[in-house]
């Protein structure tokens, strides 16, 4: 029996899409009862819901949409980064993979300094030095070999194809490839992946040779394809072109890691998500119970004492996100301890209804017994039930924007992700101390927030987003969308968010019409900092209500949901 039919409401991601069109209009909710894929392009969606359709499960299907990302959305979807899966199985106990890139064992905490302790603009952003050691296909090998039902070759193939073929581009990946132009050209000199003499259109076919044969040799070899041989060789003679400190010891010894999941509960449902290095994870259930006990159902979605609150709350988890979270394996993460209901609870004692707090008045929390020692998202569920969360990136835009000369992949600049002066911002404006200082094979932190939600035991949604320091704000705010304020899918994806970081101390919206006039007038009057900076996130996510998939795929990019 489909198991769907025996639910209630729940969110899921398959191999589904909402619309096979070059564009991103995504209005209507799409629903479906087998399985659904909603990922950032078309192409891509639908090679997840053809490998669902052969029979493939959700597993399967994410690793055929990883390597289709890997062609089609050069600007997140990547080999040459890394990320980290939230898997739900239909039947037995969650698990989640960390597959986020590590320091090369010549990184130092210091790196990315000058002689006077200042930190080199860029450095860790736009050179070689930028990037950490890829974890892609190390994940999405280590995924299959657990849990996956089809043939390896057969899952990369599709990838192969679009690579060699060509696709159509769409209105947004033109407009990128045409931003980005004059970088390119100046950080990979004698190459000319992406070059046109004319600037890309809709529609044009992008084709990526190299690309190809490089996904052959994962296809053929497996991880040797990778960490090994030719493509091992390209990438280390790429490093040596530029200074880089990526070492072909530092790619033998790469290997992803199975982590024990967070999970927590927000009034009747389960929350299933990404434990440390990811910061997601704690900072999303952290945010879910510091509003647990508001009632923003009867407030309403973004008037002023919702807005006032998830503000309050995003401005004291941030603050502990800054001084706590790191790589596990290198630092004595609290988890426990910023997860007990009392002490977020006396994290908001010192909100105040008449004005705002002011970020340099918030601290990161103190408990007893502690001791101090970036992206694209997609979704699966397949018809057995199964699902997948998983976020994986470049970091920036690009990366690094420096390709491996002759296999045709972008590196990440994941480097920035680490704290390279206690402090200092890095490109997304977050700062950073101790835990998240530079070591040796050490994993950044990331603010990357897989997740998958459960109600009464069953599967309710699948979610995710990219965007940087906003990612674990969109997730949190596309969850209340659809418990709080009854949105179906689609709708939660769609509706305006705003964002509060800590540090810069304001709030930012996507858009003026994001916030009322009203309610922008009153938060002002207690102190609020509100500014425009446009489109946070791509959320998508998958939800179940009367045993039918909703699929909802962010319109402000290509987002597809696909399904049967």
């Amino acid at each position: 029996m489909n198991p769907f039919l025996k639910t209630s409401t729940r969110i899921i991601f398959s191999a589904l899409i909402l619309s096979a069109t070059v564009g991103y209009s995504q209005s209507a909710t799409t629903q479906y009862h087998n399985g659904m894929v909603v990922c950032a392009y078309p192409d891509a969606s639908q090679v997840g819901l053809d490998i669902l359709k052969k029979g493939g499960n959700a597993v399967d299907a994410a690793v055929a949409v990883q390597f289709a990302l890997a062609v089609t959305l050069p600007e997140a979807g990547n080999i040459g980064g890394g990320g980290f899966m939230v898997f739900r199985p239909a039947k037995g106990l969650p698990n989640t993979l960390d597959f986020r890139e590590k320091a090369p064992a010549a990184a130092s905490k210091n790196m990315f300094l000058d002689a006077n302790g200042n930190v080199v603009p860029n450095m860790s952003i736009a050179t070689h030095q930028a990037s950490g050691v890829p974890g892609s296909v190390d994940g999405m090998i280590t995924a299959h070999a657990k849990y996956g039902k089809l043939k390896w070759a057969d899952l990369v193939q599709p990838a192969v194809d679009l690579a060699r073929k060509g696709f159509k581009i769409t209105p947004h990946l033109a407009g990128d490839l045409n931003r980005n132009q004059e970088a390119f050209k100046k950080l990979n000199p004698g190459k000319t992946y992406f070059l046109k003499d004319a600037p890309w259109q809709t529609g044009d076919i992008l084709v990526q040779e190299d690309l190809a044969k490089t996904l052959e040799q994962i296809r053929d070899k497996g991880r040797a394809g990778f960490y090994e041989g030719k493509v091992a060789a390209q990438l280390t003679a790429e490093m040596k072109s530029g200074n880089g400190m990526i070492s072909a010891e530092d790619l033998k010894n790469y290997h992803s890691v199975w982590r024990k999941p967070i999970i927590g509960k927000y009034k009747d449902y389960k929350i299933i998500t990404m434990p440390p290095p990811s910061s997601g994870g704690i900072a999303l259930l952290q945010l879910l119970h510091s509003v647990e006990n508001y009632p923003l159902h009867r407030w309403g979605y973004n008037q002023d004492s919702t807005v006032q609150v998830v503000v309050e709350a995003e401005r004291r988890v941030y603050a502990d996100r800054s001084k706590y979270l790191g790589d596990p394996d290198f630092f004595k993460v609290p988890v426990d301890s910023l997860l007990r209901p009392n002490y977020i609870t006396s994290r908001m004692q010192n909100f105040n209804w008449d004005k705002a707090t002011p970020s340099n008045e918030i601290k990161p929390g103190s408990f007893a017994g502690y001791e101090s020692d970036q992206t694209t998202h997609y979704s699966i569920v397949d018809k057995e039930g199964n699902s997948v969360s998983i976020t994986t990136t470049l970091n920036g835009g690009f990366g690094s924007k420096i390709f491996v000369a002759g296999a045709g992949f972008l590196l990440n600049n994941e480097m920035d992700d680490f704290s390279a002066k206690a402090g200092v911002p890095n490109m997304f404006g977050l700062t950073g101390g101790t835990a998240n200082s530079i070591q040796p094979g050490k994993r950044m932190l990331s603010s990357m927030t897989p997740t998958i939600v459960e109600k009464d035991g069953k599967l309710f949604m699948v979610v995710g987003t990219p965007g940087g320091s906003t990612i674990i704000t969109s997730v949190f705010q596309t969850i209340l969308n659809v418990i709080e304020f009854d949105q179906d899918m689609q709708q939660a994806v769609n509706s305006k968010r705003f964002h509060h970081q800590w540090l810069p101390d304001e709030v930012a919206i996507e858009t003026d019409a994001t916030l009322t006039d009203a309610v922008k007038s009153k938060l002002q009057q207690k102190g609020y900092k509100i500014i425009v900076r446009g489109a946070s996130g791509r959320v998508d996510a998958i939800l179940i209500k009367n045993g039918v998939l909703q699929g909802g795929a962010d319109p402000r990019g290509d987002d597809t949901s696909m399904g049967w």
